[in-house]
């Protein structure tokens, strides 16, 4: 089956793409470093110590403001997953879940090595980034689901009764795929979600997350992308509680001005689809990217989800020019998060010029080896 559908990338098209690709990478990142110091932190302890508006700017976190958690380190792999799963398929292998799973466990490295290996060569450039072997509060599930050699899959999940919503967070460069048809881009974010978060709602609301970006980042406004995921979702078993939780999203868009007890309304018990739904509803109903990522993360549950997810669709919808500057300026590990951003979009965009039949750029392949 066919992963493209024949996008044309003229100059023009290539620089609204690599704005929407960073923006994405760094509003998820932003969303995260918002919520992490919060992180299911009670709503009334969060105004008890901020006030009634709540956290309203960044907050020092891990000796830093503008710190970023685990949900940013495994979203960076991602996109090195799917860059490499790209520079593979010269080779004739073209298997993208277990690309991505090599990528996790090198993420996986990073919580209980010191530092980067030099000696390991396959390991590419973002492996070698010191910044990243900080660890980062990363939960039991991934631990566990990245633990071992074993890559889960559908039929096998890692973690089957996980409903956390880390699988999600992490699956927003899949939509980044423009050139991948909309169920294709569902199947591969689902597949990969299984590697650690095996509940069912987990892995399909990883999917529909990953499929709304991808509409975002092709052109459609949130509500559009919405609605097609929904229909995309109805014809997989088991889809209700992930499009009973869009539904209401949409909902409660129309109920009244925005605030802490519809968000919470929202957030429920914090599963992956409950987080789903907050990020879609305060990325309709936010004024802007920082209302709309500060109405996500004044919640008592997972606030830096929460902030990632909605953070990633504000940045694909709107494109890097419209996050908070002053929030950027902090941003932890920034010039790795852009220099990875311009280089997917450069393999999307331009891949055969830097790899392929006629020849091979020395220094991409070393960036991204096509072993392990």
């Amino acid at each position: 089956m066919s992963t493209t559908t024949g996008v044309v990338w003229g100059r023009a098209e290539q620089q609204d793409f690599r704005g929407r690709v960073r923006g994405t990478l760094l509003g998820a990142a932003l969303g995260d470093a918002l919520g992490a110091p919060v992180d299911r932190l009670g709503l009334a302890d969060i105004q008890a110590e901020r006030g009634v508006e709540g956290v309203v700017d960044l907050l020092p976190a891990h000796g830093r403001r503008g710190a970023v958690s685990h949900l940013t380190q495994l979203t960076l792999f991602s996109v090195d997953g799917l860059i490499r799963a790209q520079v593979r398929r010269d080779t004739g292998a073209w298997h993208p879940p277990t690309d991505l799973h090599r990528a996790y466990l090198r993420w996986a490295a990073t919580q209980h090595d010191w530092g980067p290996d030099e000696r390991r060569a396959e390991d590419g450039w973002l492996a070698r980034e010191e910044w990243l072997y900080a660890r980062r509060d990363a939960p039991r599930a991934l631990l566990l689901g990245f633990g071992d050699e074993v890559m889960g899959t559908l039929e096998a999940p890692k973690n089957p009764a996980e409903p956390g919503p880390e699988a999600a967070a992490r699956s927003a460069p899949f939509g980044l795929l423009v050139g991948w048809e909309p169920q294709l881009v569902v199947q591969l974010a689902v597949e990969c979600a299984a590697q650690s978060h095996g509940h069912p709602a987990a892995c399909l609301a990883a999917g529909a997350y990953a499929v709304i970006v991808h509409g975002l980042a092709r052109g459609d406004d949130l509500d559009g992308a919405v609605r097609k995921t929904l229909a995309l979702l109805a014809v997989r078993p088991g889809h209700e509680p992930v499009s009973d939780a869009l539904q209401h999203a949409l909902g409660a868009v129309r109920q009244g001005m925005p605030g802490p007890g519809r968000v919470a309304e929202l957030a429920g018990e914090g599963s992956a689809q409950e987080l789903l739904a907050v990020a879609v509803y305060c990325a309709l109903v936010g004024e802007d990217v920082r209302h709309g990522l500060c109405l996500a993360v004044n919640q008592s549950g997972p606030s830096g989800a929460a902030g990632a997810l909605t953070g990633g669709l504000l940045g694909a919808l709107h494109g890097e020019t419209a996050l908070p500057p002053a929030w950027l300026a902090e941003l932890e590990g920034r010039p790795t998060l852009l220099a990875l951003a311009d280089d997917f979009a450069m393999e999307m965009t331009q891949g055969p010029a830097l790899h392929g039949p006629g020849g091979s750029s020395p220094g991409w392949l070393a960036r991204y080896p096509r072993g392990a």
